[in-house]
């Protein structure tokens, strides 16, 4: 009996919306406005959480890298002291070599040196593309995907023997569908041989990873990059069987010893750790969230009001039929019911419409932008939830005023 009178509910409240087309229109342009801002806006701050997180999968939450420059104030200062940051030394190759000889507690340490040079081949040539002068070890810290090819051999490393692994945007730029390998390029007039081509990763809000980059060993890129560079980094993987904090503590103290730091003056080095980009990222997806919230939720209240202001017009239109309903037997929960649903049936129909254009330019933005937009099914989820409690809240006072009608008076309107 129950779902019977649900049923009949519902079909007298799509019965009332397929009459008044135009007033069903306007009223679902509010609420589909209104679910399209907020998912989407969701969707976007999403997007840029994957795409922030991806960019870092490749790193592992037991590696530290000591640079000269901070991710953010340190010891304490409320401030990014940069004046003192930049008369620090950047690290170096023998700070890494002395490091390795104290430092137990690590699984690995290795360099990285970084500059930007032109790379060629044949007649073509790509500008600024990425050098990345680097030592075996590397690769046990920082996990690197390789589409075709291979990585250095530990005596190609030690040797400085002129190989290279470039990266997929790279390799298009110069060889333009030629396969790479075996190849020689030439890196800011230096001669090498591509073994290896890194998967694409493409465009992310860092940058494009390796997808530009040319990756060779440390001994022969010094070359490139200089014995002192302001973009190097001392690269340190931890054991197992050590927390974070742990290996953080031995770092420090092993750094301090080889730049001989004295017991009563500050670090000279900074060091990041992948659980403090993870943090960054973390407050920054938090901001964003935020924002995304206030712009849906002003948005979803203009929707609201309108689909109020809609009912109420509704409940006034009908209250002769509602008073028939009621002379011929129909409960208050009845005459509740019908418009509850045609309430909330107006704003699941919108909400909908406002999913579907949400899908639609997320497909027409992944075609034309070289970025990663995505619709989690939780935000649809969401949207649709939504759009019920919205339907629900803005029908319940119309829905109550149509039920608690006199009979007798609602017979006698006009």
């Amino acid at each position: 009996m129950v779902f019977r009178q649900i049923w009949e509910s519902m079909q007298f409240a799509w019965g009332a919306l397929r009459s008044n087309r135009l007033r069903t229109l306007l009223s679902l342009s509010g609420i589909t406005i209104g679910i399209f801002s907020i998912i989407f806006v969701l969707s976007v701050v999403d997007s840029m959480e994957s795409d922030m997180r991806s960019s870092f999968d490749m790193i592992g939450s037991d590696v530290m890298f000591i640079q000269k420059w901070p991710m953010g104030p340190e010891d304490g200062a409320e401030d990014y002291e940069w004046w003192k940051y930049m008369r620090r030394r950047p690290p170096s190759i023998k700070d890494m070599e002395r490091l390795q000889q104290r430092l137990p507690e690590a699984a690995s340490v290795s360099f990285s040196a970084g500059t930007q040079k032109t790379a060629e081949f044949g007649n073509n040539f790509v500008e600024d593309a990425r050098v990345n002068a680097v030592t075996y070890h590397f690769r046990d810290a920082v996990a690197l995907n390789i589409a075709k090819g291979r990585y250095f051999t530990e005596p190609e490393v030690e040797g400085g023997r002129n190989v290279v692994v470039i990266g997929a945007v790279l390799a298009e730029g110069l060889f333009q569908g030629i396969d790479p390998l075996e190849k020689e390029i030439t890196v800011g007039g230096l001669k090498m041989r591509v073994i290896g081509v890194f998967e694409k990763e493409g465009t992310s809000l860092f940058g494009s990873g390796f997808d530009n980059a040319a990756m060779m060993p440390y001994a022969y890129g010094v070359r490139l990059t200089g014995s002192e560079v302001e973009d190097a980094s001392v690269v340190v993987k931890g054991r197992g069987d050590l927390s974070n904090k742990e290996l953080k503590s031995a770092v420090i103290s092993a750094m301090r010893e080889v730049r001989g730091v004295r017991v009563k003056d500050s670090n000279d080095f900074s060091i990041i750790e992948s659980t403090m980009i993870n943090s960054v990222v973390d407050s920054i997806i938090e901001v964003f969230n935020v924002i995304g919230l206030v712009i849906g939720i002003f948005a979803i209240l203009v929707g609201a009001f309108s689909i109020a202001n809609i009912m109420f017009v509704s409940v006034s239109e009908r209250t002769n039929i509602i008073g028939i309903q009621k002379a011929l037997g129909a409960k208050n929960y009845f005459i509740l019911n019908q418009f509850l649903f045609e309430s909330v049936v107006l704003c699941l129909v919108g909400g909908l419409a406002g999913l579907a254009f949400v899908a639609g330019l997320v497909a027409l933005l992944n075609r034309i932008i070289d970025f990663n937009f995505i619709l989690p099914m939780q935000r649809i989820v969401l949207g649709i939830s939504i759009s019920v409690i919205v339907g629900i809240v803005a029908g319940i006072i119309p829905a109550l005023k149509a039920a608690r009608l006199n009979p007798v008076d609602a017979i006698r309107s006009k």
